[in-house]
Order: C-alpha cells, then sequence, then structure tokens
C-alpha cells in the first residue's frame, strides 16, 4: 500500500501499462489509506468505495481488452463536494443539502469518467465554498496533514489535504477567490485556476458565478497539467465557456523551460503583514528562476489594493441571489414543515437551521448591497474597481509574461485562531483575489518551508487569459530546480500520519 499511494499519476500510469499493477489494486491502496488516516485528516465527507473499485474494474477491463486509454486512467482522485456526481451524495459542506444525491453528472465529472479516472469519493470544504480554512464546513473542520492541529485552507480543504495524507494522487478543487491556490500552499501542493470559462461549471453548485472556475490539484505539476487537459476545454452547456483549444498545458509542463521568459514581480503584493518565512522562499525561487535564465521586473499593479473589499462585496452580492433557490420547495431540507406553517414560514426555518453562519452573514452583505438605493454605491463601485484591477493585469502584461507573488501572507495557522475574526480570515485571499476578478489563469506551486514553523510556501503565478501554459512553464521549471536541492518534491519532507487504524 505504501509504495502505491506514494506514486505520483504518471507514475501509476506507467505501472499500470506495464502491467506490474491494476487499475483496482491502486483504488483499493488509497482506499486503505483513506480508512487509516482520515479519521484524524478528515479530508472526506463520503467515500464510495463500492463506486470506485466498480470504476476501477471498467477500467482493467478496457485494458484488458486491448482498448486505447488516456494517461490517466485507471488513477485516483479525489472529488470537491460541490460538483455534482450521479448518485453520490454531494452537499457543498451545508446541512441545507444533506442526504441530496443529484440526478446528473457535472461536466468536469461527465470529463473525468469518460478517461477513466477512478473517483473516490467527496472531499470536505467551507459550506458553499464560503470560507478560506475549510473551519466553515457544517459537517466539522479538515485538518492540516503537516500539522493536524492546522487548517489546510479553503475553501478546497478537503481535496488538497487528501493529496497532502497521501490519500490521492488527484483532486479536483474549485477557485472563486483563490480556494485552489491557497489550500495548495498551505499543504505543500500543486493548485491551478485555470483561466475563467476555460473549465465548464455546469453542474457546479454555485457561489459566486462570475468568479467560480474548477481546476486541477495534484503533488506535481506533470500531474496537475494532465489533469487540467482532461477537464478543460468548451461546453456548450456553460454559456460563458470560451470557445478556444484547450491550451498546451502538457507540453509546457514537460518542457520545464523558463530561458527568455518575462516574469513581473508585483510591488503591492508583499512587505508589511508577510510573513518574513514566506517572503524568504518567494524571493529565493524568483531568484532561482533567474538563474534559469528568466527575465525578472518589478511590476506595480496599484489597483489590486482594492481588490479584496471589491470582492467582498462582488461575492456575496451573486451568493445571495444563487443560494435563493435553497428553499425547501425543491430538494434538500425542509424543517416546519407540519401543517400548521404557510410555505414562506417553512422557507425561513429551513434557511436557519441549514444555512452555517458564515452563509447567512455573505447573503446578507450582498442582500444589501444590491438593495434599492445601495446598488450604486456598493456593487457597481465594486465592479468599476474590477475594471480597474484588469486593466493593471492587460498594461502589466504588455511588459512580461506572467506576474509572480507568495500565494499567501502566512503559513497555515492554527484551527480556531481566526475563526472569530472575519477579517483576518478574509485578509488569507490578498494574494489570489485578484486573478478572480480579471478571470485570468493562475496556479500556486510549493516553494520551499518557512523558517519560523517548518510549513510550506506557496509561489503564485498569474498568467493571461487563455495563456495557461505559461503557469506550468513557470511551475515546472521551479520544481525541477527545486528537486534538485531537495531530492525530491516538496512532499518527501512532510511528516508521516499516525495511521490509525
Amino acid at each position: 500500500m505504501t509504495e502505491l499511494i506514494r506514486k505520483t499519476a504518471v507514475e501509476l500510469s506507467e505501472l499500470m501499462a506495464s502491467g506490474q499493477t491494476s487499475s483496482v489494486e491502486i483504488a483499493q491502496a488509497h482506499l486503505d489509506r483513506i480508512g487509516a488516516v482520515d479519521g484524524e485528516v478528515h479530508a472526506f465527507l463520503h467515500v464510495d468505495t463500492e463506486g470506485a473499485l466498480a470504476q476501477a474494474a471498467a477500467v482493467d477491463a478496457k485494458r484488458a481488452a486491448g482498448e486505447k486509454l488516456g494517461p490517466l486512467a485507471g488513477v485516483p482522485l479525489a472529488l470537491k463536494d460541490v460538483l455534482t456526481q450521479e448518485g453520490v451524495p454531494t452537499t457543498a459542506g451545508s446541512k441545507i443539502l444533506e442526504g441530496w444525491k443529484p440526478p446528473y453528472d457535472a461536466t468536469v465529472v461527465q470529463r473525468l469518467k469518460a478517461a477513466g479516472v477512478v473517483i473516490l469519493g467527496k472531499t470536505n470544504m467551507d459550506e458553499f465554498a464560503m470560507g478560506s480554512s475549510t473551519e466553515n464546513s457544517a459537517y466539522g473542520t479538515t485538518h492540516n496533514p503537516w500539522d493536524l492541529g492546522r487548517i489546510p485552507g479553503g475553501s478546497g480543504g478537503g481535496s488538497s489535504a487528501a493529496l497532502a495524507a497521501y490519500e490521492a494522487p488527484l483532486a479536483i478543487g474549485t477557485d472563486t477567490g483563490g480556494s485552489i491556490r491557497q489550500p495548495g500552499a498551505f499543504t505543500g501542493t500543486v493548485g491551478v485556476k485555470p483561466t475563467y470559462g476555460g473549465t465548464s461549471r455546469y453542474g457546479l453548485i454555485a457561489l459566486a458565478s462570475s468568479l467560480d472556475t474548477p481546476g486541477p490539484c495534484a503533488r506535481t505539476t506533470l500531474d496537475a497539467a494532465l489533469l487540467h487537459e482532461v477537464i478543460a476545454g468548451h461546453d456548450p452547456l456553460d454559456s460563458t465557456s470560451i470557445d478556444q483549444p484547450v491550451p498546451a498545458v502538457v507540453e509546457a509542463a514537460r518542457r520545464a523551460d523558463v530561458a527568455g521568459l518575462r516574469i513581473g514581480v508585483v510591488k503591492e503584493l508583499g512587505g508589511e503583514g508577510y510573513q518574513p518565512g514566506v517572503e524568504a522562499r518567494f524571493h529565493e525561487a524568483v531568484e532561482l528562476l533567474t538563474k534559469l535564465g528568466a527575465e525578472v521586473v518589478e511590476v506595480s499593479c496599484p489597483h489590486f489594493q482594492y481588490a479584496l473589499p471589491a470582492y467582498y462585496l462582488i461575492l456575496p452580492s451573486e451568493a445571495s441571489s444563487n443560494l435563493a433557490k435553497f428553499d425547501a420547495m425543491r430538494y434538500g431540507l425542509r424543517v416546519g414543515d407540519d401543517g400548521a406553517n404557510s410555505a414562506e414560514k417553512v422557507m425561513s426555518l429551513t434557511r436557519e437551521a441549514g444555512f452555517g453562519a458564515e452563509v447567512k452573514r455573505r447573503i446578507m452583505l450582498g442582500t444589501h448591497a444590491l438593495s434599492s438605493g445601495y446598488y450604486d454605491a456598493y456593487y457597481g463601485q465594486a465592479q468599476k474597481v474590477r475594471t480597474l484591477i484588469a486593466q493593471d493585469f492587460t498594461k502589466a502584461y504588455e511588459q512580461v509574461d506572467v506576474l509572480v507573488s507568495p500565494a499567501t501572507p502566512t503559513t497555515a495557522f492554527a484551527i480556531g485562531d481566526r475563526v472569530d475574526d472575519p477579517i483576518a480570515m478574509y485578509k488569507n485571499d490578498l494574494c489570489t483575489i485578484p486573478s478572480n476578478l480579471a478571470g485570468n489563469a493562475a496556479a500556486s506551486f510549493p516553494c520551499g518551508l518557512a523558517d519560523e514553523d517548518g510549513l510550506p510556501v506557496g509561489f503564485h503565478v498569474m498568467a493571461p487569459v487563455m495563456r495557461d501554459e505559461l503557469l506550468y512553464q513557470v511551475g515546472s521549471a521551479l520544481e525541477a530546480a527545486l528537486a534538485d536541492q531537495w531530492g525530491g518534491v516538496l512532499m518527501t519532507k512532510a511528516p508521516e500520519l499516525e495511521v490509525t487504524r
């Protein structure tokens, strides 16, 4: 078991192709690992043992019959519980959807199944993806495998923790303000937010429709690129889907060369408020890329400082609208339906019982921002700031090919540290939010451990719209150079989890 779970997706694929192991054996090894450690980590909300083994057996049968299979066929994956999977419980981390089993697959899930990827189960997340620590899940907090007393990031902490705990070699997350990249940084894994519209939102339980983006999570850059290639591409079921070819992300990840690439260090994303150990590792990574032949300059994006307040007006406004459909009338939780209460009262009682504190907070913020007399002052102004941020990116990309910054201002903080301070929690997303507002591609790659606490630090790369391959070009070059120093990817430095079963 130990040998298989520590392999990359590429290595597992090679083992299956050569007949040294089977998809069923690989799936069982990861299911055993989940059973052994997830009591401590709590990465999964639902483990689909029967379904995963059936999917794995189907891949083995196709391989035995000589069918041509894709590079990830038979490789296990952990799926964030915000994407629908037919017949499998899907809750978005909320009590209001407890027990709901969707009648259809999200487009991302359809493409995973078509590629032969084996879905192990659904991972924990902040309720409706509202959070930066996975502490807002209605089903309990996920723990960071590097230090079980710390958060794994959010909202997709379950997916990143599953990777770091060796419960799965691949995972799917969604990124609205950093929910793939920030957990990746906190767990020493790779997290990629594709260009908005580059991956389909059909079947994704919406938080903020103009921001939500599904994306790949993995322990290596090449594994993430292979997964990106599987899930990306135009989807007529998503009106915001971009009808263009998928960028050559796998080719870029294999090339691992930054010679001549122009890299811009964002002036506004650093300095006061950033942990010294985070800044030290970031600047070392920049220096390393310079030695590899990249041309590095400092770039100013003056409106990035307004991204956080703009985001926390736009997101709650869209969320208040999207979450109106959870009304107890059609599906999910229903409270107070005893014949004595009106439909309006049942809706009120259900939403009171089914939504957590953070969801209620954001619904109230969004409803206020959209209300008569306040729309132009709040939501309208925030959208103007969004335009200015997009213009900052446009001007910057006239000078450089990619922008870089730390992925987060700090390393993973202790569970409970910021749960009562929403503003401190929101500041986790300072570096990641601008790319969501502009819709461009961005990713976090491991770049070392902070001196203060020995916890992972993420290196954040931002690329123009539909130039996602540039992320992988930088990430793979950095990964290869650091692996030479470390003797492997950063995850090899992670502490061993205690097996609880």
